[in-house]
């Protein structure tokens, strides 16, 4: 394990994350901050037009502002994986994949969320070849190729938009209902000669040895198999929590953290923020705020540990 023992730990490093890393430091607790991917989803955005201070920026830039204000005294992080998490004689422990063990007495949830799978035959083992998550990050390499998107929500369709917009030959939107994302970003889509929309129909497989060369589209209304040759898929079905390592009884059905408005879980001494707990809204802005008040509730938390040892210990 290692030898440090922190007074808050937080765990990711999105928005909520780095936000609440930076008002540790700020109230002088020793904290850790472990994640994988400093930035997290944030790091997808191609432009940010709604936080506040900045009239457009991209998310990556946004994110790399954010982790340039952190370092600081009594601040360590570690870009890392969180593999496991216990309680163990009234500490918490947050094991990271290759830095072990870290101890400390108060944590701070804010692990976000990842993009959902189909879960059929050729989506692992093409995933970077072909088969993406994130139109923002490779829609620039399908130009003048022919595409599928999966998902008839805001996030599918934008997909479908950024794709045309790099120059994409043809656009497949494959969706297992009708299209249900907003009326202004539909509209751009409807009938436009590039796009063909397949409703009421799902990705059976993805075919490709070294690279996407297909995918099988199944016609639920007439129970029927299309095959389509695409060089890329885009997969669009929303977003799951990052929540695994975490007890239970933290979560609703959707594996959301459940908070309160004080960012506190139902365990004494963690506390979680941004997209990995119920919060209705997901935005930047939200997220960072979320993390602020994370961190001042952990801060008084641990205050009062502090206080209620000194006092036993007179």
């Amino acid at each position: 394990m290692s030898g440090a023992e922190y007074e808050v730990m937080i765990i990711g490093a999105g928005p909520a994350g780095m936000t609440a890393a930076l008002y540790c430091r700020r109230k002088g607790l020793h904290t850790l901050i472990l994640s994988k991917d400093f930035g997290g989803q944030a790091n997808w955005t191609t432009v940010v037009e709604n936080y506040m201070g900045f009239m457009e920026i991209d998310g990556p830039e946004l994110m790399r502002r954010f982790k340039e204000q952190l370092p600081g005294e009594n601040l360590t992080m570690l870009e890392d994986e969180a593999i496991a998490f216990r309680a163990e004689d009234g500490h918490f422990l947050v094991e990271g994949k290759e830095s072990g063990a870290h101890r400390g007495k108060a944590v701070i949830v804010a692990t976000g969320k990842r993009p959902k799978k189909l879960n059929v035959p050729g989506e692992d083992s093409l995933r970077g070849k072909g088969v993406s998550y994130c139109s923002t990050c490779d829609a620039p390499l399908f130009r003048a190729a022919e595409v599928a998107v999966v998902g008839g929500g805001n996030s599918g369709v934008q997909a479908v938009l950024d794709l045309l917009a790099v120059g994409a030959r043809t656009v497949y939107l494959v969706t297992d209902m009708e299209i249900t994302a907003d009326p202004v970003l539909a509209e751009q889509i409807q009938n436009h000669p590039q796009v063909r929309i397949y409703p009421y129909s799902r990705v059976v497989a993805v075919h490709g040895e070294k690279l996407v060369t297909g995918i099988t589209v199944r016609l639920e209304q007439n129970e029927t198999e299309e095959e389509l040759a695409v060089e890329g898929l885009f997969i669009e079905i929303g977003l799951e929590p990052n929540s695994e390592i975490f007890p239970e009884l933290w979560k609703n059905q959707r594996g959301e953290i459940v908070v309160d408005c004080h960012c506190r879980t139902s365990s004494s001494g963690v506390f979680a923020a941004g997209d990995v707990t119920n919060l209705p809204e997901k935005q930047i802005i939200i997220a960072a705020g979320e993390g602020a008040k994370a961190a001042i509730t952990a801060w008084e938390y641990v205050t009062k540990v502090g206080a209620l040892q000194a006092s036993a210990a007179i």
